[in-house]
């Protein structure tokens, strides 16, 4: 399961970002960021040889020593990263794009609360739900 889960914005500064185990959160937040750079260049790429038809799930980022950086896009230009350990090799990609899909599916609703402000950091139980049951279990 996912060591990291965030969300980030069009403009590129993080909605929500939540790492398991919490002391090596810095970390993690500079991984996240340093995938931007590869999702953005993965976005102009696909989009430049399929004209208007977008596939939303980017695959496999990067891989580093400890983890596996895996990328996502919506169609608004929002971002989801999901940081795996590398140990994990059980877990298949068909698993990583359904772990997009109910985070994206949760995000949406998300954005349908009438009280929440687009472009404000993600503050919804449900939404840390979704997140909590991708998350390694620590203890």
């Amino acid at each position: 399961m996912a060591v990291c889960i965030a969300v980030i914005a069009k403009e590129n500064y993080p909605l929500y970002i939540r790492s398991v185990p919490t002391q090596n959160e810095l970390k993690f937040h500079y991984t996240v960021h340093t995938s931007l750079d590869v999702v953005e260049e993965k976005i102009s790429a696909v989009g430049k040889s399929l004209g208007d038809q977008r596939e939303l799930y980017l695959g496999l980022l990067y891989p580093t020593e400890d983890y596996k950086v895996y990328g996502y896009v919506t169609n608004s230009k929002v971002k989801f990263v999901i940081v795996v350990d590398s140990s994990n090799t059980s877990l298949r990609d068909n698993e990583i794009r359904s772990m997009f899909r109910k985070l994206h599916n949760s995000f949406t609703d998300v954005m349908c609360n009438p009280f929440h402000s687009p472009g404000n950091t993600i503050q919804s139980k449900a939404f840390d739900g979704i997140v909590s049951g991708m998350m390694v279990q620590t203890g």
